[in-house]
């Protein structure tokens, strides 16, 4: 039976670490400040930034929060991340997602200064990522890592399935990983035969969106499994990428779904925003 990873515990260490590391920069006068903009009333998103809040005030981080009307205009948006941009109280800036259709997502994810792009989004950031060179990681697969070391899976000259090839997961823990001297292959919707793709992973890390799609009997006895999925059943309960039940009874470790990945991102972001007012001072 497969090891549990803790992201809870895991995620509470690291945040003990961020608080101390937040009240040594209070004693030379600066407070790290995370701006979150939401628009809209996505009630996902809502509980999400009220997740981020909570976590901030815990930390001892600056928490400004800007909840925007669904109709706001792509101008006012713009306006209000240049504002942010040039406020020296604030060291990250987070556009909660999604936006409504009458705003450019990419437009505005790229005029956040890659100085405060503390999700890790910026095309700068992405291209320092893609060289070996990041500023901030994305805060869900740059968790992903943090969990990997924590639980000591070295990676260097490993195999590792990564299923999910998105901007925001698969794509950077897919570069992340190669930093890590591991051997990376990313799966998709159009890979062909993904049970022996799968099959073949030392680390399987599922980012796919599709409920319980990964199936236990695809993994390689004694695979470590990274679950970042998270999907709502007809039933409202929530399950990951990977068919849990089933993985268990062939993997070495694998992250529950809730309790895994989840609380490891808030947690990064967290830490970016630590580091970018660090590098204010």
């Amino acid at each position: 039976m497969a090891r549990i990873i803790d992201g809870k515990k895991i995620a509470a260490k690291i945040r003990v670490e961020i608080a101390e590391g937040v009240q040594e920069l209070k004693k030379k006068r600066i407070t790290p400040g995370l701006a979150v903009v939401l628009v809209g009333d996505d009630p996902a998103s809502r509980v999400y930034v009220s997740m981020k809040e909570k976590a901030c005030a815990e930390a001892g981080i600056f928490s400004d929060e800007y909840k925007l009307p669904a109709e706001t205009s792509e101008k006012k948006l713009l306006a209000l991340v240049e504002k942010l941009n040039n406020d020296r109280k604030i060291h990250g800036i987070l556009v909660q997602l999604p936006l409504p259709p009458q705003i450019d997502t990419e437009k505005v994810l790229e005029a956040i200064s890659p100085f405060k792009d503390v999700d890790g989004f910026h095309p700068y950031n992405v291209g320092r990522l893609s060289v070996g060179k990041p500023l901030f990681k994305p805060c869900t697969p740059y968790g992903v890592m943090v969990m990997l070391k924590e639980e000591g899976v070295e990676l260097s000259g490993k195999e590792v399935v990564v299923i999910g090839r998105s901007n925001i997961v698969g794509k950077p823990v897919a570069m992340m990983c190669l930093a890590e001297n591991a051997t990376v292959t990313v799966c998709h919707s159009r890979t062909k035969d993904l049970p022996s793709v799968v099959g073949r992973g030392d680390v399987v890390i599922a980012a796919v969106g599709k409920p319980e799609m990964i199936r236990g009997e695809w993994l390689k006895e004694g695979a470590v499994v990274i679950d970042v999925g998270v999907n709502r059943t007809g039933e409202k309960k929530l399950v990951g990428d990977v068919d849990f039940a089933g993985a268990s009874a062939r993997a070495s470790a694998i992250t529950p779904v809730p309790g895994g990945v989840g609380p490891m991102t808030i947690t990064m972001l967290l830490h970016n925003t630590l580091e970018s007012a660090r590098r204010s001072s």
